[in-house]
Formats: structure tokens, C-alpha cells, sequence
């Protein structure tokens, strides 16, 4: 079973108006709790999102790299170079 946890966030007016734009009637979102959660949501996929586009940077990186720069590793000397933090 799930637990919630509430908090107490302060807002500007202007902010606290932009909140209230977007949960009055007419707006995309029920209440204030709705409209948060989905923002921590889309905070969530945008670092996720982030994360990816490192991660297929690097290996665009390494793709592109000639045959000559491959260096052969057992998986000890990948276990070694993690653990050096390298």
C-alpha cells in the first residue's frame, strides 16, 4: 500500500495566479494536488529524457570512433575500471 505524503509549498502572486489559471474551471487540471503531481511527473521524464541523450551521445561517440581506438577488456579490467571511478 502507497503512502502520500502532503507538503506546504508558498507561492509569489504571480505564481500562485498561474497556478490558479490552470486549475480554475476551464482549466487543465481539477485541483492544485493534480496539477503538481503531473509537474513532478514531467520534471521526472525530462531527466529521464536527459539521462538517454547522454547516454546515446556517448555511444554515437564511441561508434564513430575508428576500429584502431577499441582497446579489448575482460570484464575484471571493466570491474577494475569502475571501481577506480574512471
Amino acid at each position: 500500500m502507497s503512502q502520500t505524503t502532503t507538503m506546504t509549498v508558498r507561492l509569489n502572486p504571480a505564481l500562485s495566479e498561474f497556478v490558479a489559471s490552470n486549475v480554475q474551471q476551464g482549466g487543465t487540471y481539477e485541483n492544485v494536488s493534480e496539477y503538481v503531481r503531473d509537474l513532478i511527473r514531467r520534471d521526472m521524464e525530462r531527466r529521464d529524457q536527459q539521462a538517454f541523450d547522454r547516454l546515446k551521445a556517448e555511444l554515437a561517440h564511441a561508434f564513430a570512433a575508428p576500429e584502431s581506438a577499441y582497446t579489448p577488456l575482460t570484464a575484471a579490467d571493466v570491474i577494475a575500471r569502475n571501481a577506480a571511478g574512471a
